[in-house]
C-alpha cells in the first residue's frame, strides 16, 4: 500500500521484541463493531459454532474482501498480528518497528466453509515465496503467515503449506516463505481500512497469486472445498 517505498534492509528483517515500539494499553482510535458489507460483529464474543483463523497475505485490503465474499465466511475485520507492540496504529506497523503484520480475522461457519477452503483461497491469493514482500509492497508487515487457533489448524495449515510446496516445486517455482505460527493478540486496524474496497471500490489492491493450483489434503476437506 506504499508502493514500493519501504525498501530498506530495516524494513525486510523483523524487528526483536526489546527494539520493538512500546505501544499502549488501549487502542488509539475507536473500533467499529459492525461490517460494512455483512452487517455482522467484528468483534468477540461470536455465535456458538463459529471458528475463526488469522490470515496474513500483503495488502490487508484486497485480502479481506477475498473473504467477506467467500460464502460461509460470517465476517472478517482488518489488523495487525504477529508482533510485539500492543494496540498499534497503522504508521508503527508500516515503520516496521511493531513487528506485526496486516491480516485478516476471519470468522465463519465450519458447516458451510472448512478451514482447508480458506487455505486454498489464502494461498492461491497471493505469491507466498516472496518473503518480506507482496510485489510492490515491501516490508515485514507484508509478509506471508498463518496464525492458527488450536493444534486442528496447526496440522491442516502445515500439511496445506507441504502440498503447495510441492505443487510449485512441480510448476518450477520456489517453496513458501509461509510463516506458520499460533494465533496472538489481534489488534484490529483503525476504522477507514475496515472493508476498505466496499468503502473505496476502485481503491488499491496488489494481490496477484502464483497461477498455481493449491491442493487441499484430505482432512476436512469435503465442506466447502
Amino acid at each position: 500500500m506504499f508502493f514500493g517505498l519501504h525498501k530498506t534492509k530495516d524494513k525486510t528483517t523483523l524487528i526483536e521484541a526489546s527494539s520493538a515500539l512500546p505501544g499502549r494499553d488501549h487502542p488509539a482510535f475507536p473500533i467499529p463493531t459492525r461490517h460494512a458489507v455483512l452487517g455482522t460483529p467484528i468483534q468477540p464474543p461470536f455465535p456458538v459454532g463459529l471458528e475463526t483463523a488469522t490470515f496474513a497475505l500483503g495488502c490487508f485490503w484486497g485480502a479481506e474482501r477475498l473473504f467477506w465474499e467467500t460464502d460461509g465466511v460470517y465476517s472478517t475485520a482488518v489488523g495487525y498480528t504477529g508482533g510485539f507492540t500492543p494496540n498499534p496504529t497503522y504508521e508503527e506497523v508500516c515503520s516496521g518497528r511493531t513487528g506485526h503484520a496486516e491480516a485478516v480475522l476471519v470468522v465463519f461457519d465450519p458447516v458451510k466453509v472448512s478451514y482447508e477452503a480458506l487455505l486454498r483461497i489464502f494461498f492461491e491469493a497471493h505469491d507466498p515465496t516472496q518473503g518480506m514482500r507482496q510485489g510492490n509492497d515491501i516490508g515485514t508487515q507484508y509478509r506471508s503467515a498463518l496464525y492458527y487457533a488450536g493444534d486442528e489448524q496447526r496440522h491442516i495449515a502445515e500439511a496445506t503449506r507441504d502440498a503447495y510446496d510441492e505443487a510449485l516445486r512441480r510448476a518450477g517455482r520456489e517453496a513458501t516463505t509461509t510463516e506458520i505460527a499460533p494465533a496472538g493478540p489481534f489488534y484490529y486496524a483503525e476504522e477507514y481500512h475496515q472493508q476498505y474496497l466496499h468503502k473505496v471500490p476502485n481503491g488499491y489492491c496488489g494481490l496477484a497469486g502464483t497461477g498455481v493450483s493449491c491442493p487441499v489434503p484430505p482432512a476436512r476437506s469435503s465442506v466447502g472445498s
